[in-house]
């Protein structure tokens, strides 16, 4: 069996036989800020010019994938779920992303994180309301939402596991009768078992070494960021909820979990997704 790809200016065969086939595969974007603001902005421009490093660098194949934080969970969000005027609270809406994306899907929104300098660069991103305070003492009324999303690992940073159903307590308190609940994390399972211990952005990009290690209970993966032009580094810590112990918390909590899906393309939970998206719902 052998598979033939083809170009305007190309054909490369693969198949156990032939020759070495080597493929470039730094064009993910999936993390990779200046890529994400590019696409959502309909720049290729920056793409183009990844693509022909790759090829300079001797590649055959081009491995692209356009997974963008902010354009993918949120197309999930609004294939799963009626957005258009309802609202919706950012849980952790950071740079606001998705709060921005939430608002073109027709959502009211309401962006709440604890970082100032993340809510700043969200005022010039999205007109939605913002908020900035303790997510485990939420400053709106109960039922206030009809939708709560808390995405791309935004979650898990507290050192108790009370701390954590506390915090879902609050979203389930916030949420009216009906409400939905979407907890988009890190699936615990497929980092345990695949971790990549060091991960270096591309030099041409930015300078940047990231490292991970778990911890020696096995319930935190520990991550240290050396932005090496600047000379600094920073570390968080997140929980290695399992996708089970993830949907313990919320039901414990009052939801009930309707939904489990392991990425941004509907795909069911396994143990070997990527990512472990749930959907409660308020009794």
């Amino acid at each position: 069996m052998q598979t033939v790809l083809r170009s305007a200016r190309k054909e490369v065969t693969i198949h156990t036989g032939g020759p070495v086939v080597i493929i470039g595969e730094k064009i993910n974007p999936t993390g990779h800020k200046k890529m994400a603001i590019a696409l959502q902005e309909g720049n290729l421009d920056y793409v183009r010019q990844l693509a022909t490093r790759q090829v300079q660098y001797g590649a055959d194949v081009l491995d692209i994938n356009v997974g963008v934080p902010g354009l993918d969970d949120v197309a999930l969000i609004a294939q799963v779920l009626p957005l258009l005027g309802r609202q919706v609270l950012d849980l952790a809406c950071g740079p606001g992303r998705h709060a921005a994306h939430l608002a073109r899907a027709g959502a009211r929104v309401v962006g709440f994180d604890l970082s100032l300098a993340m809510l700043r660069r969200a005022r010039g991103r999205t007109g939605a309301p913002l908020g900035r305070g303790d997510m485990r003492a939420l400053p709106f009324r109960g039922g206030a939402f009809a939708v709560a999303v808390n995405l791309f690992t935004s979650f898990g940073y507290f050192r108790e596991d009370g701390e954590h159903r506390h915090v879902v307590r609050e979203v389930f308190r916030t949420l009216s009768p009906g409400g939905r609940f979407v907890l988009d994390y890190l699936n615990a399972d497929q980092v345990r078992r695949e971790l990549r211990p060091v991960k270096r952005l591309d030099p041409g990009v930015m300078a940047v070494t990231v490292s991970r290690t778990i911890s020696e209970d096995r319930r935190f993966v520990i991550k240290t960021i050396r932005l090496r032009d600047e000379g600094r580094s920073f570390q968080e810590r997140v929980r290695l909820f399992t996708p089970g112990e993830l949907a313990e918390l919320l039901e414990t909590s009052g939801f009930r979990v309707v939904e489990r899906y392991g990425d941004y393309d509907a795909s069911p939970l396994t143990p070997a997704s990527p990512r472990a998206i749930l959907v409660g719902v308020r009794a």
